[in-house]
């Protein structure tokens, strides 16, 4: 899955210069670290070409070589779709992120990463045959047509970082899940192999955000407190999504307990630790207040979801 920020003002507008400053340097920084840390990899050598074959009009109902599970069907339909949307996405960064800058950068190299992704996960369901591949064709034509939409708005660059990192975690968390529930081991494999794409942007944007909180604590408490309590994966223009999210989350693959457990939890209250953060303006007190309650309301749900959940399968969080 891809991760969008909505278009709206120039890369730094509302900023302080420190913080601007701050932010330009630590994503030059952090944008050398991943380079360092990346590992080539080749979509073609992961999928299984020996279980492929050609198709032929109307070979697309034909009995799959891996059975899916509905959840996991889901999660798959909608993972892929949402990569596909990635021109939209790219423009969309690159409008709030600028170009000649380090981040624009690392939007660019984001994209050519990302790619890959949607590249795999098609092909490995190409010689499977796990989903209606005609209906699957007529679902990215459908997506890519009208584009990205979404209710996020982002009131600065620092709720655009903020909603990054969040998003990259929840589709980390979201892939890994899907391979787990994959018999089939080239799948998990893919899946896996995505997923790591996935963490590496996830600490990009995760300690992109500590840096800036280093310097404007409040600033970023804000942030985090209406990306948080607004948080919602792209995806929900697919057709069905509904339905599919309920799936997803009736599998366990992402339900509110996976997001308050691996998603909340060791980001906002253990990585970016803003219980303990101190030097805030009262903005940023009652930032952080509404937000931690709001976090506490999550993990309540959760827990209730939880206990309920073989009577209630359908309940699901704002993902994809």
């Amino acid at each position: 899955m891809t991760a969008p920020v909505p278009a709206g003002p120039l890369s730094g507008v509302g900023l302080s210069p420190i913080t601007r400053e701050v932010l330009d340097s630590a994503a030059r920084g952090l944008l050398e670290a991943h380079l360092a840390r990346s590992r080539e990899w080749f979509p073609h050598q992961l999928v299984p070409w020996e279980q492929g074959r050609s198709f032929g009009p109307g070979d697309a109902g034909e009995t799959p070589q891996v059975e899916l599970a509905p959840g996991v069907a889901s999660a798959l339909w909608v993972n892929v779709l949402t990569e596909d949307n990635l021109p939209h996405y790219f423009q969309a960064i690159t409008a709030t992120f600028g170009v000649d800058s380090a981040l624009g950068e690392w939007n660019r190299r984001w994209t050519a990463e990302e790619q890959r992704h949607s590249t795999v996960m098609r092909d490995w369901m190409c010689v499977t045959r796990c989903v209606d591949l005609v209906g699957l064709e007529r679902a990215r034509m459908r997506q890519v047509s009208l584009g990205f939409a979404s209710e996020l708005r982002s009131v600065s660059l620092i709720d655009g970082v903020v909603y990054l990192a969040l998003q990259e975690l929840a589709t980390r968390v979201s892939h890994r899940n899907t391979g787990r529930l994959l018999a089939d081991p080239a799948g998990a494999a893919i899946m896996n192999r995505v997923a790591s794409d996935e963490n590496l942007h996830y600490l990009f944007y995760r300690d992109l955000v500590s840096a800036v909180m280093s310097v404007n604590p409040s600033e970023v408490l804000q942030a985090i407190d209406r990306q948080v309590c607004t948080f919602e994966m792209p995806g929900n223009g697919i057709e069905g999504f509904a339905g599919h999210a309920a799936s997803i989350a009736a599998a366990g693959i992402y339900d509110f307990a996976v997001h308050y457990e691996q998603i909340l939890v060791p980001l906002v209250l253990r990585g970016w630790a803003i219980e303990s953060l101190g030097d805030l303006d009262q903005a940023g007190e009652a930032a952080r207040s509404h937000v931690l309650a709001r976090i506490a309301r999550t993990g309540r749900v959760a827990e209730r979801l939880r206990e309920q959940k073989d009577q209630s399968p359908r309940c699901s969080p704002p993902m994809n």
